[in-house]
């Protein structure tokens, strides 16, 4: 038996639980995160997730991670369940983060006895209150981590005092935040009107407490986000919010997440020239009327591009139940068979985008696609369907990474031709100013989440704070 002394032992490592909320654009970035710190950080991990889950893409991803993730240790609790007839909210994911803040407090008798005990917790934004209380019983720090981008967060801390301050935001035709570049009306989501309405009601409970936080972990860099990262990190923004430091870690790589699915579209792109395909998908929960549907595939069409199209219908996946004949029509399938590939899978959407194939993204500007394209430098075109997404598509076009049609909208709020649609590919595809801001953002973003990058010297500093406490 050794005799080593207690300044000869070896250092306690950190300990951190994870805990991300319902969807995949919320899942999918704390996988990456267990992933890095796991795999190239010496600490503990356990993830955290409620059940059940909403979607089988969650339930699937979150398998395959523990079963190729060894090391990560996993603590499922179950969600008290909801009572269907108290709410109106058809959203399934909006209940699922109520639901959660609800039970939250069952969780607690886990974590206490946690072994060995917990150093820190990295928590979603949406449950930023709830697990803040907790890691305050448990005296340890929570770090707040928000999977959107730096601007909407900073909207999203701002909210409080927006509708305190004002009795009917739609008369405004901007929003004017301290220290940051205006935000037109447009590109706020349309719940953000109602105070009453689940999704506003819960960042506002959540905003509240942001500055109880250590940090605020974000998925972005500092090229890509700098006048707003700067603003509130030198104090010229949200002053008045008392917001701990904003900590960039991205662009958050993905993992290789090995399964049985059949990949013929990278055997399909491995066969058509370089730069000639646009890729075409809008998220995991972006769901498209028949009939825009419809149009999408008539500028695919006329654009005279290769395509690749991921095409979904329900916010669910479970309920997804429509064919790809029945949504685009037989006709179509058969007139451009030998231009592109209609799909309703899960992809390996990293995968397609550093494929040298892929020339173009069309997309509802998620964070997490937003980043996947910032890290391969592909231009998108930006079609904001809800959310965060407007505001995202502003960052995109403002850091060069694509172009964004403002008249189009929001995705339900109209329809928009076929014609439209094809002209704005063919603008995508054939921009070369475009392409080469595209390729500048992604030697950027390789860079900043590279050895010695900016993002990785943050997380080496979270680390190194938590070692130190914890010895």
């Amino acid at each position: 038996m050794s005799d080593l002394t207690d300044s000869q032992a070896l250092p306690l490592l950190p300990h951190i639980a994870l805990f991300p909320c319902a969807g995949m654009g919320h899942l999918t970035p704390f996988l990456r995160l267990a992933s890095m710190l796991s795999s190239s950080q010496n600490c503990l991990v356990t993830l955290i997730t409620a059940s059940p889950a909403v979607s089988a893409a969650e339930s699937t991803h979150i398998s395959l991670f523990l079963s190729q993730h060894p090391k990560v240790n996993h603590l499922e609790f179950q969600l008290i369940p909801s009572n269907p007839t108290t709410t109106t909210m058809d959203d399934p994911f909006f209940l699922q983060w109520q639901s959660t803040n609800r039970s939250l407090h069952l969780l607690y008798p886990s974590l206490a006895s946690s072994s060995p005990p917990l150093s820190a917790i990295f928590s979603d934004f949406v449950v930023a209150s709830s697990m803040g209380t907790i890691a305050a019983q448990l005296n340890i720090p929570n770090y707040i981590f928000s999977p959107t981008s730096c601007k909407f967060f900073s909207l999203a801390a701002y909210l409080p005092t927006l509708l305190s301050n004002t009795s009917d935001i739609s008369s405004l035709t901007q929003v004017n935040i301290q220290g940051l570049t205006p935000l037109p009306m447009t590109s706020i989501p349309p719940p953000f009107r109602n105070q009453n309405h689940i999704f506003t009601s819960l960042i506002l409970q959540n905003s509240r407490a942001l500055s109880s936080a250590k940090g605020i972990l974000m998925n972005t860099f500092h090229d890509f986000e700098s006048d707003t990262l700067a603003a509130i990190n030198d104090g010229r923004a949200l002053t008045n919010i008392n917001l701990p430091p904003i900590l960039p870690i991205g662009p958050l790589q993905a993992f290789e997440l090995k399964n049985d699915q059949d990949k013929y579209y990278l055997s399909w792109l491995d066969n058509q020239p370089k730069q000639s395909v646009v890729y075409v998908s809008f998220g995991s929960r972006t769901t498209m009327s028949n009939s825009q549907i419809r149009e999408l595939s008539k500028g695919l069409e006329t654009s005279g591009y290769r395509f690749l199209w991921v095409l979904k219908t329900s916010k669910v996946d479970k309920d997804d139940i429509q064919e790809v004949k029945d949504m685009v029509g037989e006709s179509f399938l058969e007139r451009t068979k030998n231009k592109g590939i209609v799909l309703k899978a899960w992809v390996s959407q990293q995968e397609i985008l550093e494929h040298p194939a892929i020339g173009g993204f069309v997309n509802h500007c998620g964070w997490n696609s937003v980043m996947e394209a910032a890290q391969e430098g592909i231009p998108v075109l930006a079609w904001p369907q809800h959310s965060d997404q407007s505001v995202n598509a502003e960052i995109v076009e403002k850091a060069g990474l694509g172009i964004w049609e403002r008249k189009w909208g929001w995705g339900l709020e109209g329809l928009v031709s076929g014609e439209e649609i094809g002209n704005k590919i063919v603008e995508l595809m054939e921009n070369q100013k475009v392409r080469e801001f595209s390729r500048n953002v992604g030697e950027k973003a390789r860079k900043a989440s590279g050895i010695d990058g900016k993002s990785e010297k943050v997380v080496m500093e979270i680390m190194e704070s938590l070692m130190q406490k914890r010895n």
